[in-house]
């Protein structure tokens, strides 16, 4: 027998036309996962293979990989007799620890002789009469995965759950407005989760900011990373843009106008890099700059979709997210970013349209614009030993 990783799609079976596309994307994205590690990938009748001798090290890199609702370790045979799948089948459960089991069996191959129910009942059988246990078809210790396929027997027990979702890049690209706080990590591994390949677009605003604030969110991309395909961290500038906010305009609609030029600059960047949506960390009501008219008010700058994956989500349940995928111990990290530098006492939570535009037309923003647009710095995100924590 030979041992080898059985990967089932779960959402993916549902896609129909475009399922072969979508296996195809995972695929890729197993490839570049494991490029480092010797190994053969195939997949046939609804199911994806991997064979390696580094069975431990490749489904540590496969639990991070969207597209795969479960894996099971799993051994192929081709001996197809029923004798043979007998003395197998208690080959393989000598090591393993159970009380209680059921077999299942699955015939691809409709020209085996015995149909899967009957094979299910001899093995079953031929269990009970060799090892002290018993049937439960209910919720078994251990169930038996037998199936019946042209020119083998595939075996496999205990399920491995995966990360569900969708292949990463097969819903096209989004930019993320990456701070350094516990949501928009959060919002990114939601969004990945759904196909979206990500680049990271993070603010700052030197010297208010640190480059501790900047390594943090380094950081914190790099953590996004290891379900992301091919990310880009771009740093704007936004020193210039936030004093002038602050030293011109009115301090209670700073937040709102503020937030209005970062999506004005992220649009520019997302058209430039081929990106289909805005994603941010937003929850509904959750600070001031956060309520439905304030998002109205942000709205109004762009004709982009704005994806606000966690908008319905308790501020509990995101720290929960955010452990999980661990990112929290960097996001509370006490080193601010521009968000949080100036804040005014009061924020408006109902800004004026109206009145957002007589602030604005003060200043020539469009400039200033163009210049944080054209001096954007990329950030290499490659393996580098933090100090951060």
């Amino acid at each position: 027998m030979k041992k080898i990783i059985i990967i089932k799609y779960g959402e993916l079976s549902t896609k129909k036309d475009n399922k072969n596309y979508f296996i195809s994307k995972l695929k890729d994205n197993i490839e570049i996962t494991l490029k480092n590690i010797n190994h053969n990938t195939y997949y046939d009748f609804g199911r994806m293979f991997v064979e390696t001798k580094d069975t431990d090290e490749v489904i540590s890199h496969l639990k991070n990989v969207f597209g795969i609702q479960g894996m099971f370790i799993g051994y192929t045979s081709n001996k197809t007799e029923l004798e043979d799948i007998k003395s197998e089948v208690l080959e393989l459960l000598q090591n393993k620890d159970f009380n209680t089991f059921k077999v299942v069996t699955k015939r691809s191959n409709k020209n085996y002789p015995i149909n899967s129910m009957d094979v299910s009942r001899m093995i079953g059988g031929h269990i009970l009469k060799n090892i002290d246990c018993k049937v439960d078809v209910h919720n078994p210790d251990i169930v038996v995965n037998i199936e019946i396929r042209n020119d083998e027997i595939l075996y496999y027990f205990e399920e491995i759950k995966g990360l569900g979702g969708y292949p990463v890049g097969t819903l096209g690209r989004g930019l993320l407005m990456l701070s350094g706080g516990i949501d928009s990590p959060v919002a990114g591994y939601m969004t990945i989760k759904r196909g979206v390949e990500l680049y990271y677009l993070y603010f700052e605003s030197r010297p208010h900011t640190s480059i501790e604030a900047r390594n943090k969110v380094r950081e914190l991309a790099r953590k996004l990373e290891k379900y992301n395909t091919n990310g880009k961290l771009m740093v704007v500038n936004f020193t210039k843009i936030q004093e002038t906010i602050y030293k011109n305009l009115d301090t209670t609609y700073l937040i709102t106008i503020m937030r209005r030029m970062m999506y004005r600059i992220a649009e520019r960047v997302a058209k430039k890099n081929k990106c289909l949506a805005i994603v941010n960390g937003e929850s509904v009501g959750q600070v001031a700059s956060q309520t439905l008219s304030s998002m109205i008010a942000v709205n109004d700058v762009t004709s982009y979709p704005i994806l606000r994956p966690l908008c319905s989500f308790d501020k509990l349940d995101i720290i929960e997210i955010s452990k999980k995928i661990d990112t929290y111990d960097i996001s509370i990290l006490p080193y601010e970013d521009c968000c949080t530098v100036f804040v005014p006492r009061h924020p408006v939570i109902n800004p004026n349209l109206k009145h957002i535009y007589n602030e604005e037309s003060k200043i020539d923003f469009n400039t200033l614009i163009d210049e944080a647009v054209n001096t954007i710095e990329v950030v290499d995100l490659k393996e580098i030993k933090s100090d951060l924590l």
